[in-house]
């Protein structure tokens, strides 16, 4: 164990270091915010730093990356603000220029003509006139009057809004708010479209593709890309081969013949547990609920089958919502799991804990229905920008909660923190076979608490950024890295207590996988950052070790097959035949969803062209839902096993399983993959800007596509309902039960 501990600590610093110097990078190479855009020949002042700022505090406020997205973060309805206005101003100058030099419209012009004026375009947009003495960018008179157009189109859209993007009149009608918000997406596109100073590309690294301006992909992003599939092949080779040497010396041993956990004593705390489960499968509901909505956004813009639900629930907030209350339940789920099992651990109950347990229970709800309001408070304008910041909307996708409710939720992990591993650290001091396991539990324990500090490094002004290298650290550190680590052992101290596998073997391959997760999955964090205004080391770590993040999930299959073995190893085994039923469709769905799927969008030649399209909604379903809704559902069911005296009728679980997991599978095959195939063709041969435009979407072929993840959406919707009648039933059912251990 000596030896694996060490690889296990040296991975984890190791990996730390890099992710903070690139940090560092991102801090000191990020593209610079002005004091002052000013026009060449007449040197008019057209925004201050103060301008953009603010209006980024504007853009967050209406819902950020819930309308639309800026440099490919963000929601698929309206288009990505930062390509568009890089499109339309170029559009704009060369039919400008193309009227005032030759009389005709530009796509009128023959080769050497449009030649010509591309030429001189690109020379104008992409050559930086950043002054590093009065930190001032110059513009041209002619990309001043292709801002001008940009401002009132904008505008237009904000103030009168706009069907086909989902955004309602009046999402936005004070001037000098609409004035700064257009002085943001300026920037964000001045940044995009650019050259680093030295450099052949622009802060971005080229994105969006559009090829007006030669906003091509780089030699770098080819390279990486091309680097991180042999690494993929290598590392699966090498994991595959040491797996098949290895997985047969675990200590055998005789499974026993009947429950070693039928006689499982149980604890008040446990008890007190259990109304978590009533509020997550509510929440469970409520997701799908506004996920119902949110999707038919996309078809009928702001109306719910002819009723006109935007004035009410716009589409920002539907989705906000939504994806939110993902991360809340999921969440909710572990912790609760982490509170059910820890006296179980430790064999003992400690002072307080159904008074923690009972005091998080009514924080969570607090937190959940706190944030909603003020989000939907702050996307209606009746929050100053301040106060958004703190109790509205910020604008950022999964973590869109107030300053204040994230400070709230971080007090709370730290009790659960505290609640946890009081249990894990008396479990490590008897000094048993379990001491292992149970030490990566708690270092597990520890990260989650920790680690959700990350999103609250940044600020109120903070650039875009440096908030997207912070709001990473918490969605793919947290989330993806940390709580899987968490997941893991909890499911191998759940099978060593059925004596399926001994304390020993549990706790070596509990190190051993999170050795090798996490090799991947920290580093890993910067694929989701190299177009987001950062230097080209976040696209050669990233495309690196992101590769790396795919290969343990390469031998998902084998975990299937133990699994499936397992429960036809012993007759009683079949008591627990649900919650491994849904271990079964982790393991599926993180060899479809994260491995697969997240594959297809992680190399930078793909991220490139596919970044923010429906291609990205294919990985986030059945990544996020797929593999951590699964494990959450299944640790629901486990908890309700352990601690139910009676038998299970298996009809509503069956159902369940089976209409989630099609429901899931038919919503991504009839639909999104099909449409983010379309989007990403168009991208890869018009520019990006076209995958986006309302023009493709609103196409018969993509509305029929639309239309038909109805089918898929309907059958998850049953599994839901399913679900939720069970865990609801079942945990009404024992919360009455009163001869349980105290």
């Amino acid at each position: 164990m000596k030896k694996i501990w060490i690889a296990f600590t040296s991975v984890v610093v190791l990996s730390f270091i890099v992710l903070i110097w690139v940090g560092t990078e991102v801090y000191q190479t990020q593209p610079p915010i002005p004091q002052t855009v000013i026009t060449k020949e007449t040197q008019e002042v057209l925004y201050t730093i103060e301008d953009i700022q603010i209006g980024q505090n504007v853009w967050e406020s209406i819902g950020g990356m819930e309308v639309g997205s800026i440099w490919g973060h963000g929601s698929y309805v309206a288009p990505d603000w930062t390509a568009d206005w890089i499109h339309k101003e170029a559009v704009y100058m060369l039919n400008a220029w193309a009227k005032k030099d030759f009389n005709s419209e530009y796509d009128a012009l023959d080769v050497e003509q449009k030649a010509a004026l591309k030429a001189r375009l690109i020379k104008d947009i992409k050559t930086n006139t950043f002054n590093e003495t009065d930190k001032s960018i110059t513009i041209s008179e002619s990309r001043l009057a292709a801002i001008k157009e940009n401002i009132k189109h904008y505008t237009s859209i904000f103030s009168e809004g706009h069907e086909e993007y989902a955004i309602p009149k009046g999402a936005l009608v004070d001037k000098e708010k609409l004035e700064q918000l257009n002085a943001f997406l300026f920037w964000t596109s001045w940044a995009a479209s650019t050259n680093r100073p030295g450099k052949d590309y622009t802060y971005t690294s080229n994105w969006p593709h559009e090829p007006l301006i030669d906003n091509n992909i780089t030699d770098d992003s080819i390279i990486w890309s091309g680097l991180s599939i042999v690494l993929l092949l290598f590392f699966i080779g090498l994991l595959t081969y040491y797996y098949l040497l290895n997985h047969e010396k675990g200590e055998l041993l005789d499974k026993p013949e009947t429950d070693p956990l039928s006689n499982l004593k149980l604890f008040k705390s446990q008890k007190s547990v259990l109304k978590y489960f009533i509020v997550i499968s509510l929440l469970i509901a409520l997701q799908v609920v506004f996920g119902i909505v949110t999707v038919h956004y996309t078809v009928e813009g702001q109306a719910f089958f002819g009723f006109d639900l935007a004035n009410y629930l716009p589409y920002s907030i539907t989705r906000t919502w939504h994806t939110q209350l993902a991360v809340f339940w999921i969440a909710a789920t572990w912790l609760a799991t982490g509170l059910f099992l820890a006296p179980m651990i430790s064999g003992k109950e400690m002072k307080y804990q159904s008074f923690g347990i009972n005091f998080l229970f009514f924080a969570l709800i607090i937190i959940v229905l706190g944030s909603m309001l003020g989000e939907w408070l702050g996307v209606h304008q009746f929050l100053d920008l301040t106060t958004n910041f703190f109790f509205g909307h910020q604008g950022y996708e999964y973590m869109d909660l107030g300053r204040f409710w994230q400070i709230f939720l971080a007090i709370g992990l730290v009790l659960w923190v505290i609640m946890v591993s009081r249990h894990l650290l008396y479990a490590i001091r008897k000094n048993d076979a379990s001491k292992h396991l149970i030490i990566i539990l708690l270092l597990s324990v520890i990260a989650i608490g920790m680690f959700f500090f990350s999103g609250l490094m940044y600020g109120e002004n903070s650039s875009l950024p440096v908030i997207n290298y912070w709001r990473w650290w918490l969605v793919h550190l947290w989330v993806e890295g940390f709580f899987e680590v968490f997941a893991t052992v909890v499911i191998a101290y759940i099978f060593s207590q059925m004596k399926v596998i001994s304390l020993k073997t549990a706790g070596y391959v509990s190190v051993a996988s999170a050795s090798i997760f996490l090799a991947g999955g920290i580093l890993g964090t910067l694929h989701h950052l190299y177009y987001s205004g950062t230097p080209v080391q976040a696209i050669a770590l990233g495309a690196t070790f992101s590769a790396l993040e795919v290969v343990p999930l390469t031998l998902m299959g084998f975990e299937i097959r133990e699994n499936w073995n397992l429960l036809k190893s012993r007759p009683w085994m079949q008591k627990y035949k649900w919650p491994i039923f849904f271990f079964i469709a982790v393991a599926f769905w993180n060899f479809v969803g994260a491995g697969v799927f997240g594959f297809l969008i992680n190399p930078p030649i793909a991220l490139y062209y596919i970044q923010g399209l429906n291609t990205t909604a294919v990985h986030s379903h059945t990544a996020l839902f797929g593999v951590y809704g699964m494990l959450g559902m299944g640790f629901i069911l486990i908890c309700l096993r352990f601690y139910s005296n009676r038998v299970w009728q298996n009809t509503k679980l069956k159902r369940a399983f089976w209409f989630l997991n099609i429901g899931l599978i038919a919503m991504v095959l009839l639909s999104l993959l099909p449409i983010g195939i379309i989007q990403a063709y168009t991208s890869i041969t018009k520019g990006y800007s076209f995958a986006r435009d309302t023009e493709l979407l609103y196409s018969p072929t993509i509305q029929t596509l639309k239309w038909l993840r109805m089918i898929g959406d309907i059958i998850f919707s049953v599994g839901i309902f399913y679900f939720c009648w069970f865990a609801i039933d079942e945990t009404i059912y024992n919360f009455k039960r009163k001869n349980v251990n105290s």
